[in-house]
């Protein structure tokens, strides 16, 4: 058969051979069979990956590369969109479709030689995760030392963070991908413009008056919490409202703090950084157990009612009441609204702040909401506290960035915010979908709780006979991190995992968990 006898291509525009393109040398015959827009993001992400394509590249135009591989527009335009979706590219219009990001090294070795439907794919079988960068750390993520091992010491957190892996799934991240950089910058530029040279000295260590203002009305009309801006203080995120209290709480003689158990790892490392003795109180399925608080003898808690990490249940009426009765008679409440405003299938609950408003300190930020990078929230405290905490922020930094403060601020009164949260919302809402079907599929037996909101899930493995420190540990060497539930924990209990789903496409998602699912055969 001759070259014009030869059959049309599927998704080809015209008969003849394969289409190809100086642009990455691409030739659409290397492709699988019905696998094309597979192939052709495939080989575009590694590009990306390797450096070929940097940052700031620009990607030919979608109908030029359709036509130079023979291929329909659409299959282009459905490559381009998978990589905007994993948050590598992004369209600008008349500027054309651009390299934003490089995706993490991956964390299990590819070879040249073995190919898969979706492009190369990873040699079966454990493999230690590639380290790439100088110097080179001197710790095995995976021995003894590493942060899943017997002699693990230090920031857990912060040392898995730093192991390179191909999947994320580590909670506390939103998705990245969408920080409205566009709704950024044209408020930066409005207040850039209205600023006077007296502007860009030093600011006042409580916060701007504007984002103290912006502040108060955002948690009116989100929270029902009714405030004035001089009860606000602008914080570098809630750690550092964690760290403040803990200075001043010492300074008035407080030593303990109760927390709830299981409860995050890093606020209970703050509290204890800041010299707090924590003092563990259970969760069940009705949130923080007042009866046992009033038993530990402590006079201050830190909890996360709205959603209680990691279990993500919610406390309940009758025990909100009494957590308020115990505060009414002396007590402190220590209030972080964690994840409050991502809910997807349960209505609004409504702050702590909002009902005993002496009673309860209360720190919320927008890490969640836009980004940790940015080191933005807000700390309200009793009238008493108040003077000493904005002390303790003055010596502490001398107040947050002040032209941050004011982007912010016109971010949340022009309505941006808004319509940013629930844009992502929506975002968020589907890729826990998919980790929910991945886990039914994957993960039998596992039990998920705190699906109703938030940017995480809880799994369990009642009865399991393995530490969640090896699951975690199997998961990394096939590539993907994940939170062992012990974590945190203080006492001992089920072992289980953290899962963030936020920060991912649904499709990787999909495939961290199935991983999961074998790296839990291997332990079982």
């Amino acid at each position: 058969m001759n070259s014009a006898e030869q059959p049309r291509p599927k998704g080809s525009k015209s008969g003849g051979t394969p289409g190809g393109s100086d642009f990455l040398q691409l030739d659409v015959g290397q492709a699988p069979p019905g696998g094309r827009t597979e192939w052709l993001t495939a080989r575009i992400r590694a590009a990306i990956a390797d450096g070929t394509l940097p940052v700031g590249s620009r990607l030919p135009a979608g109908r030029v590369l359709a036509a130079e591989l023979k291929v329909s527009r659409g299959l282009v335009t459905e490559a381009y969109q998978r990589l905007a979706d994993a948050g590598q590219v992004v369209g600008r219009g008349r500027a054309g479709t651009v390299v934003v990001a490089a995706p993490v090294a991956a964390a299990v070795p590819r070879t040249p030689d073995a190919s898969g439907p979706h492009g190369p794919v990873a040699p079966s079988g454990p493999a230690r995760p590639v380290r790439s960068g100088a110097p080179v750390d001197p710790v095995d993520p995976l021995g003894p030392a590493g942060p899943f091992g017997p002699q693990a010491a230090g920031p857990l957190v912060d040392a898995l963070r730093a192991v390179p892996a191909r999947i994320d799934l580590s909670p506390g991240v939103p998705d990245l991908t969408a920080f409205p950089r566009t709704a950024w910058l044209q408020a930066e530029r409005r207040v850039l413009a209205g600023l006077t040279p007296a502007d860009f000295g030093y600011g006042n260590p409580q916060g701007t008056p504007a984002l103290r203002a912006a502040v108060t009305g955002w948690l009116a009309r989100n929270r029902g919490i009714r405030a004035d801006p001089d009860e606000v203080v602008v914080v570098a995120g809630v750690a550092q409202a964690l760290g403040l209290l803990a200075h001043v709480l010492r300074e008035e003689g407080v030593r303990r703090i109760a927390v709830e158990d299981p409860g995050s790892l890093g606020a209970r490392r703050q509290l204890e950084y800041g010299r707090l003795e924590t003092v563990p109180v259970p969760v069940d399925e009705s949130g923080l157990d007042t009866a046992a608080l009033r038993a530990s003898g402590a006079a201050v808690v830190l909890l996360t009612p709205a959603h209680q990490f990691p279990t993500g249940v919610v406390l309940d009426g009758e025990r909100r009441r009494e957590l308020l009765g115990w505060a009414a008679a002396g007590g402190l409440v220590v209030e972080d609204d964690y994840d409050a405003e991502h809910r997807y299938d349960r209505a609004p609950v409504p702050a702590l702040r909002a009902l005993l408003p002496e009673g309860v300190c209360y720190a919320g930020s927008v890490s969640k909401l836009l980004a940790p990078a940015l080191r933005m929230g807000w700390l309200l405290v009793p009238p008493r506290l108040r003077d000493a905490v904005v002390a303790a922020k003055r010596y502490a930094d001398l107040g947050n960035p002040v032209l941050a403060q004011l982007v912010l601020a016109r971010l949340m009164e022009s309505g941006e915010l808004e319509r940013h949260l629930r844009f992502v919302r929506r975002r968020h809402r589907r890729r826990r979908d998919a980790m929910l079907r991945a886990i039914a599929a994957h993960l039998p037996g596992a039990r998920v709780h705190g699906a109703a909101a938030g940017l995480h899930l809880m799994v369990t493995f009642d009865g399991a006979a393995f530490e969640d420190t090896a699951l975690a540990a199997a998961a990394l060497a096939l590539g993907v991190k994940a939170h062992p539930l012990s974590w945190h924990r203080i006492r001992p209990g089920a072992p289980g995992l953290v899962l963030g789903y936020a920060a991912g496409p649904p499709g990787e998602l999909e495939e961290g968990i199935a991983l999961l699912g074998r790296a839990l055969t291997r332990l079982r």
